[in-house]
């Protein structure tokens, strides 16, 4: 079918008015989709998007929670014709809209669609690599033997290889690493499987089809090749589709900036060693060279821990200090050198084997990377160093008390450390710009949607983060919030600031927990009030004798917790941000959900530093124009877990101050569904089933 673009106006009319018919009582969807209502929301929006997709304009939606946005882009996409890329926040998503939704609109219109999905490459199983860990039998233990078997069997049956369809095998298992490629190890059009490469047949695919589903990790990573004249990774369509485009902004940043981590090194190093050994053993001393590497790469952690940099920080370079700055300068500088010596032996043996030849690039990036961070931290030593004369100079007894800030800069630099190793991170503070380009290159719509894009209904906030322009539209939730919801803020609110807060949370949200017969989130912003508010939850249902199933979490996967709350009756979780979006459970199973306060970020965030301290130097608000939206939108697609069909029913409950206490909670609350609202206890452990605030009195 050609491009509505392309149409006669007679065409475009008529494709337009079949859009909307599609979603009437009576129409395409109601005749062939269960359940279905007819919601002049959906359908508004559908039209929007048809005109957007016409017009190869650009329309930024929102669509409360319920409007029914998947079908909404859907049909048009398929009525108007022409190639469509669909992107998505999450795998989860993805497969829904390809397996589900995409095969639900097409039966229901009748239009046979050619679609494909296609993830990133190591979402598949590399069959030379597969191959070659079966060989080499280095995999310790029977459970990782096991799970090799158990994938063998898999990519001999598969169609697809995707290891999402391997359910006993876990995402997280290390034997992933040994059978899937990434773009540095992958041999290309030079694998002896090439022919069968589950990547290269998905691809394959992709190009030929009408309709691809991708994420929008894929996604960005195609406009990062585009942007920088190396190919692409997807077909050039006609209409691009972003939904949960929320996300862009955090995302772009990651992949518009540039990273290395030790563990990469460490991964580098095994390579060079395993390839060197098998195909060119009396090239170079490939033992010496890469104990080396893996040396210096622990010394740089030594000098971040010896700097302050401890497990689990996100440190800004302009935060170490002047002495942490030499001893990281000194490690990096070894691992340079390191990386250098390696580098000139795997070029000496160029063209012995097409593995060996996958390395030199590698070892040239990180060389790049390393220098970059090397004259990054001499410079930030120099600064230190300047800073200290200038408080010497000052003759202030207690130097500088306002040591000038670091310029304002475009990129920021920052380390995130772990364990055992640590990422070095180069993030823009804007993605306007590669997304402009991105958004100019080729004549196509684009739409981004999702149900949390405004502040106060205003697109403000995200407007000014993607930098694009656009029609705007917004449609409210066609629930009934007023009479399916209750928004409890509790009397007298707990402040945030206090050194109990996680424990006055748990102690205000017990007596509804028990009121609702458990069937409740309770979402906290930060991973430390997640254990101290079910240590108490799990007291409170000691000395009552109430017992519900707590999960929590840290206890399994993301996964594992959801089936776990699901399948059982009465279940309580208790969860930090992972759990604030993404997540559906409808009907009865969930009715509470407890959020203990603004998911404002850390403001000693490197990230979040540096923004600030960019908006402020162009004179801007950084609370009202970066600080808040951030928590609004996160609020929103917390809020959003608790009403998720006209037939639920549940309970709100925020126990933060500052809502009532603070001139922002306004903004705060007017972003919000419009529940009820009742600050009376006994009002919302009222509000639920008779059967269950019977439980509250026991």
């Amino acid at each position: 079918m050609a491009q509505a673009g392309e149409a006669q106006p007679d065409d475009i009319a008529l494709r337009r008015q079949q859009v909307a018919q599609a979603f009437e009582p009576g129409g395409a969807l109601a005749r062939s989709v269960p359940g279905f209502a007819a919601r002049p929301s959906q359908r508004e929006m559908a039209l929007a998007v048809f005109d957007a997709i016409v017009e190869r304009g650009t329309l930024v939606a929102e669509a409360g929670t319920g409007t029914g946005k998947t079908f909404a882009y859907l049909v048009p996409c398929l009525l108007a014709g022409g190639r469509v890329l669909l992107s998505v926040g999450t795998k989860t998503l993805q497969d829904q809209v390809f397996d589900k939704d995409l095969r639900i609109v097409s039966r229901a219109l009748g239009v046979a669609t050619d679609v494909a999905l296609l993830k990133g490459r190591q979402n598949y199983v590399c069959l030379h690599r597969l191959e070659r860990a079966i060989g080499d039998r280095q995999h310790d233990g029977v459970e990782a033997a096991r799970q090799l078997h158990a994938i063998d069997r898999f990519a001999r049956a598969s169609s697809t290889g995707d290891r999402s369809e391997i359910p006993l095998v876990p995402e997280n298992a290390g034997i992933w690493h040994a059978v899937t490629s990434t773009q540095d190890n992958c041999l290309g059009a030079q694998c002896p499987r090439f022919e069968p490469c589950f990547v290269y047949r998905a691809r394959r695919r992709a190009l030929a089809a009408q309709v691809v589903v991708v994420n929008h990790h894929l996604f960005l990573a195609d406009m990062v090749l585009r942007d920088e004249h190396f190919g692409q990774l997807l077909p050039t369509v006609d209409t691009v589709v972003l939904d949960e485009a929320h996300h862009l902004p955090r995302l772009g940043a990651e992949f518009f900036g540039e990273s290395w981590s030790l563990g990469q090194v460490g991964e580098l190093a095994a390579d060079a060693l395993a390839a060197g050994l098998r195909a060119a053993r009396d090239g170079a001393a490939w033992v010496d060279l890469t104990r080396s590497l893996d040396q210096a790469a622990r010394a740089v952690r030594a000098a971040l821990a010896q700097a302050g940099v401890a497990t689990g920080a996100r440190v800004g370079l302009e935060a170490l200090p002047m002495q942490g700055c030499a001893e990281l300068a000194a490690s990096l500088e070894r691992l340079l050198r390191s990386a250098v010596q390696l580098g000139a032996a795997l070029e000496r043996n160029a063209g012995r084997d097409p593995e060996l030849d996958l390395l030199p690039p590698r070892v040239q990036r990180l060389r790049v990377l390393l220098q970059q961070w090397v004259e990054a931290v001499e410079r930030q030593r120099a600064n230190s160093s300047a800073t200290e004369n200038g408080a010497e100079d000052s003759g202030e007894e207690g130097g500088n008390p306002n040591p000038p800030a670091p310029a304002a800069e475009d990129v920021v630099r920052w380390i995130a450390a772990s364990s055992s190793g640590a990422q070095f991170h180069a993030t823009p503070l804007s993605i306007r710009d590669p997304l402009l380009r991105a958004r100019e290159r080729t004549a196509q719509a684009w739409i981004l949607t999702s149900a949390t894009l405004t502040v106060a209904s205003r697109f403000d906030a995200f407007l000014g983060e993607i930098g694009l322009n656009a029609t705007t539209r917004r449609w409210e939730s066609p629930f009934d919030f007023a009479r399916q919801a209750l928004l409890y803020l509790p009397d007298p609110l707990p402040s945030p600031a206090s050194p109990t807060f996680a424990e006055e949370v748990a102690d205000a949200a017990w007596p509804v927990i028990r009121a609702s017969g458990g069937r409740a989130f309770v979402l906290c912003a930060t991973l430390k009030a997640v254990d101290r508010v079910a240590a108490r939850l799990r007291t409170h249902m000691e000395e009552s004798a109430v017992r519900f199933p707590l999960l929590v979490q840290g206890q399994g996967t993301r996964r594992n917790l959801l089936q776990s709350y699901r399948g059982a009756h009465g279940a309580v979780l208790v969860g930090s941000i992972s759990f604030w979006e993404g997540i559906d459970v409808r009907g009865d199973a969930l009715s509470l959900v407890v959020i203990d306060k603004l998911p404002f970020a850390p403001p000693d965030d490197p990230l979040v530093r540096a923004r600030i301290r960019q908006l402020r130097a162009h004179g801007r608000n950084a609370f009202a124009q970066y600080q808040l939206p951030q928590a609004v939108t996160l609020l929103k697609q917390g809020v959003g877990r608790l009403i998720r069909d006209e037939r639920d029913r549940g309970v709100l409950m925020i126990l933060d101050g500052r809502l009532l206490g603070k001139s922002y909670g306004r903004t705060v609350l007017q972003s919000l569904p419009p529940f009820s609202l009742t600050r009376d206890q006994s009002a919302a452990c009222e509000f639920f089933a008779p059967a269950f605030a019977a439980t509250a009195s026991g």
